[in-house]
């Protein structure tokens, strides 16, 4: 199953961010964007997840066209540059809001330990999201996101607020997570080096985009 992107332009007003934009991302693959603050890239992920509707364009899924999809129809996982988290719930009450209502209580908190010790957070169910570094908050974003059982995933800058050390660190250790997903991964940032360690291959959206 890939990702693709077909012919997709935005314009807010009278300035157009995106024009003409094709992409498509290959199963199990992951698809470095870069680009200055700015450029568009996040708005061509929030085109692709639908939190915005392309003015031209057509976004496909598999065999599935889904620019018409409500935003959780589309099965597709998105990471935010500012991990979304709820400050009065715990790791693991955060992390039940990507699980499927109908498992068992014995389901769900086997699927939270899991998914906790995917992304090296073992033990960290109880701990409160208060207490988590910026480096954990993001992967427990990441681990929420797996829970959903996404058919693709789009990453939102998620470590430009972390110190370079760690932004280098985090994005090798992710890498090995996504791999193992096999599905379409689109990792958005201006930075080079971050860009080259997470993905298998990166383009450039000023390349991509005539706006």
């Amino acid at each position: 199953m890939s990702l693709e992107v077909r012919n997709i332009s935005k314009s807010f007003g009278e300035g157009a961010v995106l024009s003409d934009i094709n992409l498509n991302v290959e199963d199990g693959e992951i698809l470095a964007i870069l680009g200055p603050s700015g450029s568009g890239k996040s708005t061509l992920l929030r085109i692709i997840c639908g939190l915005e509707k392309p003015d031209v364009g057509t976004v496909i899924l598999g065999s599935d066209d889904v620019t018409e999809c409500k935003c959780e129809e589309r099965e597709i996982g998105m990471i935010f540059q500012t991990p979304i988290l709820y400050p009065y719930f715990n790791v693991a009450r955060n992390l039940a809001l990507g699980i499927a209502e109908k498992l068992s209580p014995q389901q769900r908190e086997a699927e939270i330990e899991a998914v906790l010790e995917l992304v090296d957070l073992a033990g960290f169910s109880r701990r409160n999201v208060d207490e988590l570094s910026g480096g954990e908050a993001q992967r427990v974003a990441l681990a929420r996101a797996l829970l959903t059982k996404p058919r693709a995933l789009l990453m939102d800058e998620p470590f430009s607020a972390l110190d370079q050390e760690l932004r280098e660190s985090l994005a090798l250790t992710t890498r090995k997570i996504l791999l193992d997903l096999k599905i379409p991964i689109i990792h958005v940032t201006h930075d080079q080096s971050e860009a080259e360690r997470i993905s298998d291959r990166v383009v450039n959206l000023d390349d991509l985009n005539s706006a």
